[in-house]
């Protein structure tokens, strides 16, 4: 397949298969997943970076094992809009996995502020330290990401029906 847009997603992925979000740190990559209705993400495993092939091959394990069909990877957008050396990196990421995998549906979620939030949330609401923080944030990082396009693309959801309802007036 290729990188299609979050709105896309549901379009391009069979009914009732789960997502998997991504949040590709310097060391790991946060894995998350959702569930079959695509309405909750869940932190899932923390992937160590090592060789681009082995960590394509743990996230298609993991794809493949629990059905999911889709990959949303979080881009950190500067917040002037613009894309930097970390932007590309993601980027580039895509491209390889999709070089292992044509099939692979892929879409970028902007993850502004995204690790920030789950700090603010571990350290507010979890009570976590410091060091058990920087074992939980990636993941925790990879559910946000993949929570924010569930929800973008339900609100969606809603608002075509409800446009549909009212005989396309807005």
């Amino acid at each position: 397949m290729a990188v299609v847009d979050v709105l896309e997603l549901p379009a391009a992925t069979p009914a009732y298969t789960g997502w998997a979000g991504l949040d590709l740190g310097e060391k790991t990559i946060g894995v998350a997943v959702c569930d079959a209705t695509r309405t909750i993400a869940s932190p899932l495993e923390l992937i160590r970076k090592s060789k681009f092939t082995q960590e394509a091959n743990r996230l298609f394990e993991i794809m493949d094992g629990r059905r999911l069909s889709a990959i949303v990877i979080g881009l950190p957008v500067n917040m002037d809009g613009t894309e930097g050396p970390r932007a590309q990196s993601c980027r580039a990421f895509a491209r390889n996995l999709l070089r292992l995998r044509a099939n692979l549906v892929i879409a970028f979620w902007d993850e502004r502020l995204s690790s920030a939030a789950v700090n603010r949330m571990l350290i507010e609401e979890a009570d976590l330290t410091r060091a058990r923080r920087a074992e939980v944030v990636d993941r925790a990082a990879a559910a946000y990401i993949l929570q924010g396009a569930l929800d973008r693309v339900e609100d969606e959801k809603r608002a075509a029906e409800w446009r549909a309802e009212r005989g396309g007036q807005p």
